[in-house]
């Protein structure tokens, strides 16, 4: 999403109370308490952290040893607005970047989409050599083909994943999935079907590809709490589902990674 200045603004001004935000940041959370029983004191790394709404949302919840890194010089600015501890990385040339720092837990949201198969590889090497003994990676990516509209065009999106992708991508980097559901199962009808509206008004030239809006706007109040609910239900209902337009996944090393 990097030179999308109108997107990261729009994040920034709405995260903290758009449904779907709400719901992946807790989550996050989530995770981090089941794998580290309640500690505070973890180290978590954010790698793509956009505007800093998942480390705002660990912030205020106490965590307390927090690192964000990103590609884009606007969300660094945004992320600088909050008082987040956020530096300018290109992920593609996260080598560089303090090689020797570890982290137990290391979060990349919404990332892996921009990346083609060996620079994912790459990526994801990376990524394990930075988890301590016992750490955790925690990615959400975006999921199955069919959910693809002009949401994907206007953040720059260029691929959507399903389990199969991550089981054959993850073993030769080092990493074992140990957790992972699709969600928004049962909003999943809905999504499609405006998806796929969007696609064809996309087809038929009713909309133009350069002025395509995503999906990143704030509903009305009842409309985002109605969202919010069905979702969280979803999460305290099932333990995994096997559709949805997102895929959330938790891995751990499997050995060094040379």
């Amino acid at each position: 999403m990097i030179g999308r200045s109108e997107e990261y603004e729009k994040m920034f001004r709405i995260e903290e109370q758009l449904w779907w935000y709400r719901i992946l940041h807790e989550r996050v959370v989530d995770t981090i308490v089941h794998f580290f029983n309640g500690r505070r004191d973890v180290s978590i790394l954010d790698a793509g952290c956009g505007t800093g709404g998942l480390l705002h949302f660990l912030r205020k919840r106490d965590y307390t040893t927090l690192r964000g890194i990103d590609g884009s010089s606007d969300a660094v600015d945004f992320c600088h607005e909050r008082g987040l501890p956020v530096q300018l990385v290109n992920l593609n040339e996260l080598t560089g970047f303090e090689p020797d720092v570890l982290y137990d837990v290391i979060v990349c949201n919404d990332v892996f989409c921009y990346f083609n198969n060996d620079d994912l590889t790459r990526l994801l090497r990376q990524l394990a050599r930075r988890l301590k003994p016992g750490g955790i990676l925690i990615s959400n990516n975006n999921a199955f083909g069919i959910f693809q509209g002009q949401h994907d065009l206007a953040v720059g999106s260029t691929r959507r994943f399903v389990q199969a992708d991550f089981d054959r991508l993850m073993p030769p980097t080092g990493l074992n999935i140990v957790r992972s559901t699709y969600w928004s199962f049962l909003l999943a009808p809905l999504i499609v079907a405006m998806r796929q509206w969007q696609s064809w008004q996309l087809r038929l030239g009713w909309r133009r590809a350069e002025n395509a809006q995503s999906d990143v706007y704030l509903p009305s109040s009842w409309v985002n709490k109605m969202l919010y609910t069905i979702v969280r239900l979803e999460g305290k209902l099932f333990q995994r589902t096997p559709f949805g337009s997102s895929l959330f996944i938790v891995s751990k090393p499997t050995q060094a990674v040379e």
